[in-house]
């Protein structure tokens, strides 16, 4: 299993969905494969947003040596399921899809049509993101394991 997490950035959000989901992969011993992109390439190669890093810090998470990526179509053939954090983001994704089989990958991160906050404006918003990001990881790992 290859998991893409997009956000706008790369710097907020889906670094936390990635260090999250990699982190909680990982301990289970699954060996999926975990990444993030933005669908804006302004802070490519740059860490994730001092204040995501350091939530994550808090509740036990190292987020500090992602880098971040922008999307691109390549990424449709390298991963099996692309979660994005919120309707904008669902609309370039599938903007780029070449057909239905890609654009069927891709999913908002959230169930019901919700969407993840960008916290980038209000530092207030990094925890409760983080703790939404987190529940719903542990949700898809399971959902995941039984699909």
């Amino acid at each position: 299993m290859k998991i893409l997490m997009v956000c706008l950035g790369n710097i907020c959000r889906s670094p936390l969905a990635e260090g999250i989901m990699r982190h909680l992969v990982n301990e289970q011993e699954l060996g999926w494969e975990v990444a993030s992109a933005g669908t804006g390439d302004w802070h490519v190669n740059q860490p994730a947003d001092k204040r995501s890093i350091a939530v994550a810090k808090n509740f036990g998470y190292d987020i500090s040596k992602q880098r971040a990526r922008h999307f691109n179509k390549q990424m449709f053939d390298e991963f099996d399921s692309i979660l994005v954090m919120d309707s904008n983001n669902l609309r370039d994704v599938q903007r780029l899809a070449t057909g239905e089989e890609q654009r069927k990958k891709v999913k908002l991160f959230l169930l019901d049509e919700n969407e993840v906050t960008d916290p980038y404006f209000d530092s207030a918003l990094f925890e409760p993101v983080f703790l939404e990001i987190e529940a719903r990881c542990k949700q898809l790992i399971e959902e995941l394991k039984e699909s």
